[in-house]
């Protein structure tokens, strides 16, 4: 054998493990894009499902809120109502009922007042063991008591 047939059958001897290790690459690439087109068909499977529900959960959810809109209008409404009606009842009844109560209280004063013949209050007086009223404290104590 010459050389450049030597040269010729290890070209094709490559060549044949070349294509051999391609034809490889392309069966494992082919398997690949199997496994990968199934797991596309099953998300989108299971994907359309799981889209329809969330579709109809903020359907349902935008319902609740439109009612949550309404009753938060109303319960506004009632608000500034039950607002104009204690103003009201205020102002109507407010000044005559201050009006009521002190003079029932300048009649009861009037009644329980002291008279010259009905003795006084005895002072009271608070025991504090170890400790002296000051004078001014005295003082005002005994005026507070001669008023009431």
């Amino acid at each position: 054998m010459s050389g450049g047939e030597v040269a010729g059958i290890l070209v094709a001897v490559f060549w044949a493990i070349l294509v051999s290790f391609l034809a490889v690459a392309l069966v494992r690439l082919a398997q690949t894009l199997k496994a990968t087109t199934k797991l596309v068909a099953d998300v989108t499977e299971q994907a359309v499902p799981l889209l329809a529900d969330a579709s109809a959960a903020v359907r349902s959810a935008q319902t609740q809120i439109d009612r949550v809109d309404a009753i938060a209008s109303d319960v506004q409404e009632v608000t500034s109502n039950a607002s104009a009606l204690s103003s009201t009842v205020a102002s109507t009844f407010g000044g005559p009922l201050v009006k009521v109560a002190a003079f029932g209280y300048g009649v009861r004063r009037a009644i329980g007042g002291r008279g010259k013949d009905v003795p006084a209050k005895q002072d009271r007086r608070t025991v504090i063991v170890g400790r002296t009223v000051p004078a001014s404290r005295r003082a005002k104590r005994a005026d507070r008591n001669k008023r009431d």
